[in-house]
């Protein structure tokens, strides 16, 4: 069984489809999600507090800063924006896909955790994220 969810961001920032993914599942076996596109990311985060998603932006912005800022001079793929390169170096460094166990059509997350698109560019856009449920 396949779908796509598509996911609207507003920029940079993460965004839970955790409910979307569970009307959808049906059954036992195993959801693999992979996002479509290479400046974005998906993750399994905690859903309870949004100081998380805070943290983890604040992080990332940090770790991996625009083209524009002097620490990135040194990268080459800036003709799309400072915001570019390091979208694609941050969704290098995190999931592109997840493994999430269904059983009896409920995804098997702990109590606080969320399925999360992580938005990398400034700029709104219609992301796309590939579901395949094997049942078994």
């Amino acid at each position: 069984m396949q779908t796509t969810f598509e996911i609207v961001t507003r920029g940079a920032g993460l965004y839970e489809f955790t409910r979307d993914v569970a009307a959808w599942v049906t059954g036992t076996g195993l959801l693999t999600l992979m996002i479509r596109h290479t400046s974005a990311s998906l993750l399994i985060q905690g859903n309870a507090d949004p100081g998380v998603q805070t943290d983890l932006m604040a992080y990332f912005q940090r770790l991996v800063p625009p083209s524009d800022h002097p620490s990135m001079a040194y990268l080459t793929h800036t003709q799309e924006g400072p915001d570019d390169m390091p979208a694609h170096i941050k969704a290098a460094l995190l999931p592109v896909s997840l493994q999430i166990p269904v059983q009896d059509g409920r995804m098997r997350l702990g109590t606080w955790q969320g399925i999360y698109l992580f938005e990398h560019r400034k700029a709104p856009h219609i992301r796309q994220v590939a579901a395949h449920l094997s049942q078994g």
